[in-house]
């Protein structure tokens, strides 16, 4: 009986007219729109789209967990489709609401869900990660560095491990401070506490500090700006809120996934199951521009540029966390 509503609801799914045009709704994570980050990378690829097409999109920024599931559920019952949601936090919301409104397209990024309507996007932040560690041991002069988690969850520890390795990589015997900024979801908008943590590490000697924070994010490159150090940004490219304060930013292009969600949506080119960005693929890399190019020498660059090429091609084989809730180095 259960294969037998398995197979209908697909059947539902598979039943949309084609030529259907989208309605796209997004929902933002907790930070909103405008953090300079991971919510405003997709925001960016959203607004990307809308220009591109003319084709307006719905939007929803989440304040609490209870409203992941009533927006979803608002959205769909609206006859929105394709409805992105932005962050893992949303996935069990999306598990529900998904196979409740099986003839709607959905779209979750950094988060799986397992069913016939829904496309799931992850990254490889490891390996972009391991780019900035390795810029950050080089602009080191202390031979001490930071990093500052938001949420304390493996997805974060995923790109503190591979910031670790590439640091290691470039200076063996450098230090590195590590400090997660607490275990709910209002660990990425508290840019207050970032910037106590980033203060703390640069009190022990870090010259170097990177975030995956969100919005926490904008309060650890405004510590480490004011007390001469350098900061490293997250998912978006955030050199320009520090020029020449900020040594790069690790890009996760969330606003290219976003974008071809409602772009293969938009062509009925659209498919569920899971896709994977990683360096080869263009989903994650350093961000180099005006702001940031006086702080990278050609020897900097030459360094990355090798190992981004290692690790396309598998020579260098960066460790992902969430492989095995295990880091090889500290």
């Amino acid at each position: 009986m259960k294969r037998l509503a398995v197979s209908a609801a697909f059947a539902a799914f598979m039943a949309i007219p084609a030529a259907a045009q989208v309605k796209p709704a997004i929902i933002f994570d907790v930070g909103g729109k405008f953090d300079k980050s991971f919510n405003e990378a997709a925001f960016n690829g959203a607004e990307a789209f809308k220009r591109k097409t003319g084709i307006a999109y719905r939007e929803f920024e989440i304040q609490n967990d209870a409203q992941r599931e009533q927006a979803l559920t608002r959205f769909a019952r609206d006859g929105h489709s394709p409805i992105i949601a932005i962050g893992f936090s949303n996935g069990s919301a999306m598990k529900k609401v998904a196979a409740e409104f099986p003839n709607v397209r959905f779209a979750i990024i950094d988060f799986v869900v397992d069913l016939p309507n829904v496309q799931s996007i992850v990254f490889k932040e490891h390996e972009g990660s391991y780019l900035v560690g390795l810029l950050a041991a080089q602009a080191s002069k202390s031979g001490k560095v930071g990093f500052v988690g938001g949420m304390d969850i493996p997805l974060i520890r995923r790109f503190a491990c591979g910031y670790v390795q590439g640091v290691k990589a470039a200076k063996p015997n450098a230090e590195i401070f590590q400090n997660m900024t607490g275990t709910t979801g209002a660990a990425f908008n508290d840019p207050l506490k970032g910037s106590e943590l980033a203060r703390s590490q640069i009190a022990r000697g870090a010259d170097v500090i990177y975030h995956a924070a969100g919005n926490t994010g904008a309060g650890v490159l405004r510590a480490a700006a004011d007390a001469g150090i350098l900061g490293i940004g997250v998912d978006s490219n955030q050199n320009g809120m520090h020029p020449g304060k900020v040594l790069t930013s690790m890009l996760k292009r969330v606003d290219i996934a976003v974008e071809k969600v409602l772009t293969e949506a938009n062509n009925n080119q659209w498919k569920s199951g899971v896709t994977v960005l990683g360096l080869a693929e263009g989903g994650v890399d350093w961000a180099q521009d005006d702001n940031n190019k006086a702080l990278i020498t050609a020897e900097m660059r030459a360094a990355v540029e090798k190992a981004s090429a290692d690790i396309k091609a598998g020579t260098i084989k960066v460790h992902d966390y969430m492989s095995d809730q295990k880091c090889p180095v500290q």
